[in-house]
This record gives structure tokens, sequence and C-alpha cells, in this order.
């Protein structure tokens, strides 16, 4: 699994112009699923997640994480972090795992943040999304399990 975590002010996420999720200070999180991931995988991304330090501690370094500050998670579905542009100008997907295999895990992987009892609000897997955030810093990382 991969995810691309931005630190937000806030983030929200809308389907035919309907608000489906929404969160004030914390991480929007696109997550992209590959075809040897299981759910131990989602697990694993999840706590890299919930424990990775990009806040702001009162000396103004980014030593405290989402658990510390309080704050929520936004989870979209992503699977062009999977894209492959290495030759010619069409990425590739065959590194993406099928959409009948990746909800489930990132359902598993949603349900592990839930876990560790953040706020967690989340996209509409194989929905066209607009994803609206304001990036603070900007702080923005990829991360992989």
């Amino acid at each position: 699994m991969r995810a691309l975590v931005q630190r937000v002010t806030e983030a929200r996420v809308r389907v035919d112009g309907e608000l489906v999720g929404e969160i004030g200070l914390g991480l929007c999180v696109l997550v992209g699923v590959t075809h040897d991931d299981d759910v131990a995988t989602a697990a694993k991304l999840a706590g890299k997640v919930v424990y990775l330090r990009v806040f702001d501690d009162d000396a103004g370094m980014m030593n405290r994480s989402l658990l510390e500050v309080g704050g929520a998670a936004l989870v979209v579905s992503q699977f062009t972090l999977y894209g492959d542009t290495r030759r010619g100008r069409r990425p590739s997907w065959a590194a993406a795992a099928t959409p009948e295999r990746a909800e489930p895990l990132v359902d598993a992987f949603v349900a592990a943040l839930r876990g560790h009892e953040i706020e967690v609000a989340a996209g509409r897997f194989r929905a066209h999304m607009q994803v609206e955030l304001v990036n603070e810093g900007p702080v923005t990382l990829l991360l992989d399990a």
C-alpha cells in the first residue's frame, strides 16, 4: 500500500456535489493498493500515518503526531498512486490492484485508523470525487508499507 499524506488545516471530499467527508486539522490521506497488499499491510500503514510526527510542537519543530494534536484523517482511495510513467506518455496502471481487491483493503485501512480512536472521514470508493484541502506548510509525504 502507498499513501500520499498531506498535513491540512481542513479538507473535504464531494461526490456529485454531495459532501461525503470533511475534517478540520489533520491529514488528508490518498491511498493506493497494489497486488500483494493484505489486511496486515493496511494496519501497518495506518500505524505509520497515526504516529507520523508532522505537526509542530511548542518550539515549531515537527515532533507531534496526529494522535498528539487530536487531529482527524480524511481518506481518499486513489489507484493512480501506482501509475507508472517511466515509459511513454500514458501511465500504466499494471501495479494497481483491481477494484475488487482494493476496496476491502481501503476499508481495512480506514478501520485500522479508527481503531486508534481518531476521527476518520472517507471518500466513496470508485466514485469520481472532488477533493478540497488547505495544505498546511505545505507538508506532503509519500509513505509505503
